[in-house]
């Protein structure tokens, strides 16, 4: 399998540890979800970055947990699992923490999830409707899961 994999931080709420993140989404690429190949850029952003992202492309005002770009040619989900998956992911560093503050879970496992959740949009997963969303979080839930076996995700933060 062919991934092509850039973690990028550009923020300062948390201090991360890039290299684990990187392990953690190649595994979830190549183990979990078995691609065939990926191009899949991550780039972890403060509340600013993400909500003049949020408003100069998706038209919504203030910052978002993640926003997903994707792009491949339009495929249905079966053939991306054959073809590969191409797309920039943004998480949210400074939402991971409300997040995980609010379902009192950790930043770290909060920055994983929004990872996975990117990936189910660029494979073609939807959450626009209840039907499409419930399935997209049961898998979202099903692979964070399994990578939480894999890696200690709270090893994500780099002490300060």
């Amino acid at each position: 399998m062919a991934v092509e994999l850039t973690i990028q931080n550009r923020q300062r709420t948390r201090r991360v540890k890039v290299a684990l993140l990187r392990r953690i989404a190649k595994h979830l690429l190549a183990e979990e979800l078995n691609l065939l190949s990926a191009q899949l850029g991550v780039t972890l952003v403060a509340d600013d970055e993400m909500a003049a992202l949020n408003e100069s492309f998706l038209q919504h005002a203030g910052s978002t947990d993640v926003i997903t770009f994707d792009y491949s040619e339009r495929e249905s989900r079966n053939s991306k699992l054959e073809t590969g998956i191409h797309g920039e992911i943004l998480v949210c560093v400074d939402e991971a923490v409300r997040q995980a503050k609010r379902f009192k879970t950790s930043w770290q496992s909060e920055i994983v999830r929004y990872t996975v959740h990117g990936v189910l949009h660029l494979l073609g997963h939807d959450d626009k409707r209840v039907p499409a969303r419930k399935k997209m979080k049961r898998e979202e839930n099903r692979l964070v899961a399994a990578l939480a076996k894999e890696f200690p995700l709270s090893k994500l933060a780099l002490p300060a």
